[in-house]
């Protein structure tokens, strides 16, 4: 906030309008002050706002391309070390999901990582200078939609998607486990062997996870929304409450001192001179 201004007293303005600690300042000084230091911090406040920006950004990025990276890495592991039975024949949707999984998985994490090894080295050349005016030349505000799409690709889609390549990769890795020695001992049980229930348990612990993410998921977003509604908000409920106190206290000085008409002010002097000692003003009626 700025220093506070020493503006003198209007001698019509009552004693009881002027606030102690104002030195010499009546309510309407102090309210226009208010207003004045509010517009002036507005405007450092949108440069901190552009910056905050920048740093979320920045964040965001950073974030999206170390866990593009590290699930992304995981996911071709394990295509790559899964052994496969041989003398077992695995189900052919099971296989395709797999593969598809596995696949979509990659490619979306390294698209998040493409999009934030190319923003982030810009954004990080900017938040580097420490200068206020600097801000104009970070490429975030432009780059915003893409920022969001890489951090919904590594965050959202991206760890759904692992969620499901660990259930396949259950199944895949423990669904033989019993059935070959059923194959050679000729004794089938069907859906009852030691690897189809191991499958099926890490099935079901994996679901209520899946669901857990997903709605902590849609809380904090809209929680964050919430946020910064009510933020926006009370700022517009206190540039609100100055405008009706500047055009309350207007209104009131217009109330308290009316125009008169200048014929108004020679009816009256004529009145209070009968003799006729101040007519000669009359004459300089039209020049006032």
């Amino acid at each position: 906030m700025s220093a506070e201004l020493n503006v003198p007293v209007d001698p019509s303005t009552p004693a009881c309008c002027s606030e102690p600690g104002t030195k010499g300042m009546d309510y309407r000084d102090w309210v226009r002050r208010s207003y004045l230091e509010l517009v002036t911090s507005n405007h450092h406040s949108v440069q901190a706002l552009s910056w905050r920006k920048l740093y979320l950004s920045r964040a965001k990025l950073k974030a999206s391309s170390r866990t593009s990276a590290l699930l992304s890495g995981f996911a071709m592991v394990a295509m790559v070390e899964v052994q496969l039975e041989v003398r077992y024949e695995y189900p052919q949707m099971l296989l395709i999901a797999f593969s598809a999984c596995t696949t979509v998985l990659v490619a979306v994490h390294l698209f998040a990582l493409l999009i934030s090894t190319c923003i982030l080295p810009n954004v990080e050349a900017v938040s580097n200078i420490h200068n206020l005016n600097s801000i104009s030349e970070s490429p975030h505000e432009r780059m915003h939609p893409y920022i969001e799409l890489a951090w919904g690709f590594s965050t959202v889609l991206g760890i759904l998607l692992f969620l499901a390549e660990v259930v396949l990769l259950s199944w895949i890795k423990f669904l033989p486990v019993g059935s070959l020695k059923n194959e050679t001992t000729k004794v089938e049980k069907p859906n009852g062997h030691a690897g189809w229930q191991s499958a099926l348990v890490s099935t079901i612990i994996m679901v209520p996870v899946g669901l857990i993410f997903v709605v902590f998921t849609i809380h904090f977003y809209r929680s964050l929304v919430r946020h910064k509604t009510e933020r926006h908000n009370r700022e517009i409920e206190e540039l609100h409450k100055l405008k009706v106190q500047l055009d309350g206290h207007d209104r009131g000085m217009q109330v308290a001192a009316p125009l008169v008409e200048p014929g108004a002010v020679l009816a009256s002097l004529t009145e209070l001179d009968p003799t006729g000692e101040l007519c000669a003003i009359k004459e300089l009626s039209p020049f006032i």
